[in-house]
């Protein structure tokens, strides 16, 4: 527990060395915080702060930087995110691919750093199909699904299809089948394609088959990354290309964001990860300030910015909560 004073001396430590990038020593602190204590008092809380595993002094100065505890009380109890006019540009709705990299550039040029966005969970449900002759029997399967996401697909047929047949076989699809995944509809076809008119069932059959392979595939990203060259004019990494090479090897690997990603989605608001206090964010000179975004009212993935520890947090706090709000908004509204 820390008394009004220390917490005081903290806060303004902390917030000069976001500022200047510079260890703070006892009068430069003096200055910061207002206080009336002498040099000589202020160095006593400083080393109570630093037993106490708040601060550290580098071994080349003899002032005092703070650590991964220090930057977590700091956020938790002393973070003021005052309302500011910050201008954003709408993100349009369009298709959700689109609106999810245009998220992550908007992101890292309003932070400075990297913009990082986790692609929404692809949904094995489709609401709508359709048939496109391409030649004599090769067609286009073009399959939209709940959220917008569109994939299209070309499949071969033993016989050909006019056009009548095509949007026959659409048409009981779109009636029968919508809402249902691809799984349940390639189920429920073999108990009623007798049903149907043969060709026109070992069409749907063949296409059901695409779909479902088409949904359930990985062949796009899981999340996308913009602005990791802003790294380069950041003090802190481009001073010590040991930090950089690592940050940009979290980048290349993408497993570890999109496992921090993956934690971040399960709660609710903006969340902020400090670099080396837990295995969360592996790399002491980063950390990620995320939060959820929504498709009709439900979490579908998160965003967020990663940038150094010493960054202004309450203004990346307020980066990303008013892109998760712009992209839940443009997902929503894209039908």
């Amino acid at each position: 527990m820390l008394d009004e004073r220390a917490k005081l001396l903290l806060k303004a430590l902390i917030e000069r060395y976001i500022a200047d990038g510079q260890p703070v020593g006892s009068r430069t602190l003096s200055r910061a915080s207002g206080l009336e204590l002498s040099p000589a008092t202020i160095r006593n809380v400083m080393a109570d702060l630093e037993e106490m595993g708040l601060i550290i002094s580098p071994h080349t100065s003899a002032g005092r930087v703070p650590t991964a505890r220090g930057y977590r009380l700091f956020v938790d109890t002393m973070l003021t995110v005052e309302r500011s006019d910050l201008v954003t540009p709408d993100l349009v709705p369009e298709q959700p691919q689109k609106v999810i990299a245009n998220a992550a550039h908007l992101l890292s040029n309003l932070s400075q750093f990297v913009g990082v966005v986790m692609v929404p969970r692809r949904s094995s449900v489709f609401k709508h199909i359709e048939f496109v002759r391409l030649s004599e029997r090769r067609f286009l399967v073009i399959i939209v699904s709940p959220e917008g996401d569109v994939q299209n697909r070309v499949i071969f047929t033993d016989v050909d299809y006019e056009s009548s047949q095509l949007v026959e076989a659409s048409n009981f699809l779109n009636h029968h089948y919508a809402g249902l995944t691809m799984e349940e509809v390639r189920a429920r076809l073999k108990i009623e394609v007798e049903q149907l008119r043969a060709e026109v069932g070992v069409l749907m059959q063949a296409a059901v088959n695409i779909g479902a392979e088409v949904m359930s595939s990985n062949d796009r990203e899981d999340v996308v990354i913009a602005g990791e060259r802003n790294l380069l004019s950041v003090s802190d990494f481009s001073s010590d290309m040991g930090h950089l090479r690592r940050a940009f090897d979290l980048f290349e690997q993408k497993t570890q964001i999109l496992r921090l990603l993956d934690f971040s989605n399960q709660a609710e608001g903006v969340r902020i990860y400090i670099g080396g206090e837990s295995q969360i964010v592996p790399f002491e000179d980063l950390s990620v300030v995320s939060a959820p975004y929504e498709l009709d009212g439900k979490i579908v993935g998160t965003l967020g910015v990663i940038g150094p520890t010493r960054m202004h947090y309450d203004k990346m706090i307020q980066i990303v909560d008013i892109t998760s709000k712009l992209v839940s908004n443009a997902l929503s509204h894209k039908r």
